[in-house]
């Protein structure tokens, strides 16, 4: 029996669309706390106090704030490191068939904020909320992709991947700009005193991942009391691990990022989930449901990210300063582009960054927006794209 389970399970952790699956289990349990009589104890978990402390310095968070700022890191650093990688020797090395996914990434993330802002113009607390169905969750979308198996061609994965690498850079540009507290020069002079110390390290090809470690724990918390927010630590981390040392047959940003893979898809990816997906549905009405937050990000999600990519798209190839990837039908093209709408684990980060703060008792919950978006792009997107894409002979 026990022979069983783990062949199960192992064979579970195979499949390409697991980590999507283990994401959506996380929110449904998460869900299932939170209109339970688990509720209470699911609450008290989140809010747990958490504090460390050595000498002045002082972090003290609630749980969810050491989930959302801390592990969180660890996604944006494997953001970082599949970013630099793809720019320098990827799929975005390629000056031709980045074009494409880069202009449908900017449209991908302005129409739907100007969705969003067309339902919320005038109310400055709900603004705040724009950029939440500019995301896109790349997790999601490749794992609704893997489902439809071998007839998907290679050209529409690159594209989707690179798109959503795109969109990522789009967030963090985003989340450096627009979502930053008041600023601690003091606290950003460490974090500046930081960035020349990794490139020396990386300019004297120094593989060992402790000291980029060490330094990158300095800035974190340096980026912490900054006001500047912390996970983009992360990102300009990666940045400077190394990716080609002369004379060293292994790749340090490789192994770092193949190491990395499976704790971010499998670990840290569903506790998120499972820490910002507690919607309690006691009492919600229809008011609630199309309050203009969640139904500004539903609409954003499902019309604004398809229409955006494939108009954008559409409009660069006719003008040819792009070409339709090989493979890849119209149909195709929309469908994948209404895959993109979901938004998710990204949507449900930036909704935390823009309502978290806000000390309000919100009349609307942001999550049933994201939920909806995210869950009606991808039954959509899969059905297009399982009509256009023929079947493997």
């Amino acid at each position: 029996m026990n022979k069983v389970l783990l062949s199960l399970i192992h064979t579970f952790f195979k499949m390409k669309s697991s980590a999507s699956i283990l994401l959506i289990l996380a929110a449904i349990l998460a869900i299932i706390f939170a209109n339970t009589q688990l509720e209470p104890f699911y609450q008290l978990l989140l809010s747990t106090p958490v504090e460390v402390r050595v000498g002045a310095l002082d972090i003290a968070k609630p749980l969810l704030l050491w989930i959302n700022d801390g592990l969180m890191v660890v996604f944006f650093f494997l953001v970082g490191l599949e970013l630099k990688r793809e720019l320098l020797e990827g799929e975005l090395s390629n000056k031709e068939s980045v074009i494409l996914p880069a202009v449908g990434a900017i449209g991908g993330m302005a129409a739907p904020a100007l969705i969003y802002l067309y339902f919320n113009y005038g109310d400055p607390l709900a603004e705040k909320g724009w950029a939440i169905p500019a995301a896109t969750d790349i997790a999601f979308a490749l794992g609704v992709l893997a489902l439809l198996g071998s007839r998907v061609p290679i050209s529409i994965k690159i594209f989707l991947t690179s798109l959503a690498i795109f969109d990522d850079l789009g967030a963090i540009l985003i989340i450096a700009f627009f979502y930053t507290a008041k600023i601690s020069s003091t606290a950003l002079i460490v974090v500046a005193l930081c960035i020349p110390v990794l490139y020396l390290l990386n300019r004297y090809n120094v593989i060992t991942n402790s000291p980029y470690i060490f330094i990158g724990i300095i800035m974190w918390v340096a980026m912490l009391k900054s006001g500047v927010h912390a996970t983009l630590t992360g990102v300009i981390l990666a940045m400077f691990i190394p990716l080609n040392v002369k004379d060293n047959h292994v790749s340090p940003l490789r192994v770092l990022e193949h190491d990395l893979h499976a704790v971010v898809a499998f670990v840290i990816l569903p506790i998120f989930a499972f820490s910002n997906s507690g919607i309690n549905l006691t009492g919600v009405n229809l008011d609630q449901v199309f309050h203009s937050v969640p139904l500004g990000i539903a609409l954003g999600l499902f019309f604004g990210k398809q229409i955006g990519i494939f108009v954008i798209c559409y409009l660069t190839i006719k003008m040819k300063f792009a070409s339709l990837p090989n493979g890849m039908s119209w149909s195709a093209l929309y469908g994948t582009a209404t895959l993109c709408g979901i938004g998710f684990t990204m949507s449900l980060f930036v909704g935390s960054l823009a309502f978290e703060a806000t000390g309000i008792n919100l009349i609307f919950d942001e999550r049933l927006g994201i939920i909806m978006g995210s869950l009606t792009s991808g039954i959509v997107g899969y059905l297009i794209l399982k009509y256009s894409l023929k079947k493997p002979t």
